[in-house]
């Protein structure tokens, strides 16, 4: 098979509304590396958008799945219930950042876990408002929609959307939004467009993922907190991208020492297989009736086999750790790339959720253009690289938390060699 012949069967086949961003096709693939159907090597920094912090194909969740296929592959949980959907429960139940009685609930997709957890706030707080931030990302279904922040290419020609969601600021020093200035935002939506006793909820990344890598300052964070408090509104802390040791703790919410009342989490919770959750405190997660939560696929037995065995490899081979260290590593090399691009205007890291920002340096305008060339020829030296952020001039780094040394290194004298030459 050739690439290019593929690419013709695919324009023909499936809808242009599918965006596919690399000209090659997948054939194999080994923790960080791919290999396309000519035989190609590529360094994975993309990792299928955060979902393989335990690399492709790691030996233990490859088990794991083998192993769930010789008893069953599917009953539907709500019908024919399993243990493994249970201890998996229990396992999330301990290790989210939530004191006190948690329980758990697993579905497929982190859309439909967004989607699910709005459900249960308003299920508890018999309210209907729901209040985000510009620059979020939640999903693809219109409720998701509805609460991201980012039109293109996500919510154009969809509309109109589901009603009773606002969007705040979110704290972004680059672009001049200060911690004071996105909690002045929300009390000017509580003025003008809804009272704080008919907010559900309030959902953020606390660190952005579409949006660019923002992360929520600590200030911020706890000033939340105590906002929800006052009014009984939900804090839900939306870890689709930011879970599962990325941040260089499980949950990136143990970088604050606040509490949300709900977490969503997908994408690396099962290591490539299709599976999210919402995990919450026990008395909000009761509140819808029996039936008013689940899914035909919700909780798939090979999803939570393998979802086991990540949680077992992060614990394992320190991977928060790693994903600490090797954050350090990636942000010195940028830093020091720096020097010689003035392009970069800005760095953000948490752990190795890491993240460089272009703007043209005689306009101080954001700068996509800049990006693509870097994405390009690095792909050119084979390394695959994301682009995200509002205006499209950020490049995300999210490479397996597994990827061997060596390779590590080489795929940083190729973002240094992208970057200056």
């Amino acid at each position: 098979m050739k690439n290019n012949e593929l690419n013709e069967r695919r324009l023909q086949a499936t809808p242009r509304g599918i965006g596919v961003m690399c000209d090659f096709y997948a054939d194999r693939a080994e923790n960080a590396t791919l290999w396309d159907v000519e035989g190609n090597e590529v360094i994975d920094f993309a990792a299928g958008i955060a979902v393989l912090n335990t690399g492709h194909r790691h030996p233990k969740i490859i088990a794991a799945i083998e192993k769930q296929l010789q008893s069953f592959t599917h009953t539907a949980y709500q019908i024919v219930p399993y243990e493994s959907y249970v201890r998996l429960a229990e396992r999330i139940n301990e290790r989210v950042p939530i004191n006190g009685p948690t329980k758990t609930a697993f579905f497929s997709t982190g859309a439909e876990a967004v989607e699910n957890a709005v459900k249960i706030a308003r299920a508890y707080t018999k309210r209907p408002g729901l209040i985000t931030f510009g620059g979020a990302f939640h999903g693809r279904t219109f409720m998701t929609m509805a609460l991201t922040g980012k039109v293109a290419p996500y919510k154009i020609g969809f509309g109109p959307f589901p009603g009773s969601v606002y969007h705040a600021q979110y704290p972004n020093a680059l672009h001049g939004v200060s911690t004071a200035d996105a909690l002045q935002s929300l009390e000017r939506i509580f003025k003008a467009d809804i009272a704080p006793d008919q907010v559900a909820a309030v959902i953020l990344e606390p660190v952005q993922g579409e949006g660019g890598f923002n992360v929520a300052p600590g200030e911020f964070m706890h000033e939340l907190r105590a906002l929800c408090d006052t009014h009984g509104i939900l804090l839900i802390a939306d870890e689709v991208q930011t879970g599962f040791a990325r941040t260089g703790k499980l949950f990136a919410m143990e970088h604050y020492n606040v509490q949300p009342d709900l977490i969503t989490m997908a994408k690396s919770l099962a290591g490539g297989m299709p599976l999210s959750a919402v995990a919450g405190r026990a008395d909000i997660m009761d509140a819808p009736a029996p039936g008013g939560l689940g899914g035909t696929y919700a909780g798939n037995p090979l999803a939570v086999a393998a979802a086991h065995a990540v949680l077992d490899v992060i614990d394992e081979e320190k991977l928060c750790a790693r994903a600490a260290a090797l954050g350090q590593h990636l942000v010195e090399a940028l830093n020091t790339a720096k020097a010689n691009c003035p392009y970069i205007a800005d760095i953000r890291a948490q752990g190795s959720m890491v993240a460089v920002e272009f703007n043209c340096p005689s306009s101080g305008q954001p700068s996509p253009e800049f990006t693509r060339q870097v994405q390009s020829k690095a792909l050119a030296q084979g390394l695959l690289l994301l682009s995200c952020g509002v205006y499209g001039n950020v490049i995300r780094f999210l490479y397996p938390l597994t990827i061997p040394d060596a390779q590590f290194r080489k795929a940083l004298e190729i973002i240094t060699h992208s970057l200056t030459r």
